[in-house]
């Protein structure tokens, strides 16, 4: 798997070890939960880095497979697995990639973790802005976060990535339940992105909302995309949704609460982003299913092979990384407009 990181300033300090610990996160195989794919992920940095620090050249990386079975996926050479995307993509382009899904396949998301690793360092240096994420649902299995102090080692000390202690411990089990079954299950990523400056985003066709749910819905198995309230906001009148202004530090207005999630008309206004995204249940599984062939033959899969009964713990670097991405770019942007002097 590989990935090419352009338009990184350079003199960037930048370490390996600091993409592999993204990197490690995202990994198959790190607990029970997990797909039981053994792989190292290990990164090289081919271009892009001079002694220790960004180029401003593109930066190419790239991760090795070293625990790949094609033949494990032999019984779906000529299956169309169900809610998953071998049938679009043969569709689309007249074949595919049976032996490990192609694109499709959440192996791509190495490239989004390794360049998100690069995108969060230049936030975390320039201004600042620490992104966390982690597991608030998985099915009907709510947590409990304090927003303003979760950090990244609260997440990581739960093999679920929930930092409530009590649901962390329901979601595994609900997790391991449904993994003993041959079944798979989804949920909800949280993610919040704090000291984030106002003026991010566009306000018409690029808004800063609209970026990040381009960015999440691109993932495997993304299906919902929620800013700030989200659809919980059709249930407030006016009144009971704004969020009032008063004053803040540096001479800038603060919002109390932040029913907008960071982000009006497009544009961040200083409080921290918050989102959420929706996973479905992980579309290769155990449990026998109706399909049909190639040959338009109905049939009934049970699929064998290495998969995750639950996207959603691994999914949580990945969020970050995305975020960090959009974020990093949004970042850049504004740099054109705080260049120029006052007229």
């Amino acid at each position: 798997m590989g990935v090419v990181v352009d338009g990184c300033p350079p003199r960037l300090a930048l370490e390996t070890a600091e993409i592999q610990a993204d990197l490690d996160r995202r990994r198959p195989g790190q607990s029970r939960l997990t797909t039981p794919r053994q792989e190292d992920d290990k990164v090289e940095i081919v271009s892009g880095l001079f002694e220790g620090r960004t180029l401003g050249s593109p930066i190419a990386m790239l991760v090795r497979n070293q625990d790949a079975r094609p033949g494990a996926y032999e019984e779906m050479r000529d299956l169309y697995r169900p809610s998953h995307a071998d049938y679009t993509t043969e569709a689309k382009y007249g074949l595919r990639a049976w032996h490990g899904g192609g694109r499709s396949s959440a192996r791509e998301t190495i490239g989004r973790v390794a360049g998100g690793a690069i995108a969060r360092k230049f936030l975390r240096e320039v201004a600042g802005i620490e992104i966390v994420a982690w597991v608030q649902r998985v099915q009907d299995v709510d947590a409990k976060v304090d927003l303003e102090n979760v950090s990244v080692e609260q997440v990581d000390e739960s093999l679920a990535r929930c930092p409530d202690g009590e649901a962390s411990e329901r979601m595994i089990e609900r997790i391991d339940a449904v993994r003993r079954k041959g079944d798979s299950v989804g949920g909800v990523v949280e993610c919040v992105a704090r000291s984030v400056p106002p003026g991010l985003g566009e306000p018409i066709f690029e808004k800063l909302d609209a970026d990040l749910a381009s960015a999440m819905l691109s993932l495997p198995a993304a299906k919902g995309f929620e800013v700030g309230s989200g659809f919980g906001g059709v249930a407030l009148t006016g009144s009971e949704h704004n969020d009032p202004f008063v004053p803040g530090d540096a001479g800038r207005p603060r919002t109390p609460s932040n029913r907008s999630g960071g982000i009006q008309g497009g544009i961040s206004n200083g409080e921290p982003i918050i989102l959420r995204v929706a996973f479905k249940p992980t579309a290769t599984i155990r449990t026998e299913q109706d399909t049909v062939s190639r040959d338009n033959q109905p049939v009934k899969l049970a699929a064998s092979g290495r998969h995750d009964p639950c996207v959603l713990p691994r999914a949580v670097p990945i969020v970050e990384s995305m975020v960090a991405l959009v974020l990093a770019d949004h970042w850049l942007r504004q740099r054109a407009v705080d260049v120029l002097p006052d007229l």
